[in-house]
């Protein structure tokens, strides 16, 4: 039996792919105090945004050290009148990798991560 993280997509250069979402946090915060992580889905180079290609949604989740996945939110976007941008407001406890999934609804679901380190 398949899973979806089988169909998830990856790619390590943004600058060749589009649909990749790029995760904007900082490398450090301080322990229990919120702070800002915007996750994009063409950054670099801008996704088409039509009734027939678009980014449908935007989801967020953090795997704290402790190793117990949360989601941090999910944002759904219409075709034509939004940007595939969305901004959360998080607080982290211990050093945690937050992981971004955005959906194009022709080319599937693809996957970043960033490693936070608490202090």
């Amino acid at each position: 039996m398949s899973k979806l993280a089988d169909f998830v997509k990856y790619e390590a250069d943004e600058k060749k792919e589009k649909h990749v979402p790029v995760i904007d946090a900082p490398d450090t915060v301080k322990k229990g105090e919120f702070f800002s992580v915007t996750v994009t889905v063409g950054k670099d180079i801008p996704h088409p945004n039509t009734k027939e290609h678009y980014i449908g949604w935007i989801e967020g989740f953090v795997v704290p050290k402790s190793g117990v996945a949360k989601s941090i939110g999910k944002f759904i976007f219409e075709p034509e009148v939004t940007d595939s941008t969305a901004t959360f407001r998080i607080r982290l406890e211990e050093d945690a990798t937050l992981f971004a999934w955005g959906y194009c609804n022709i080319h599937g679901v693809w996957e970043n991560s960033k490693a936070i380190k608490v202090e």
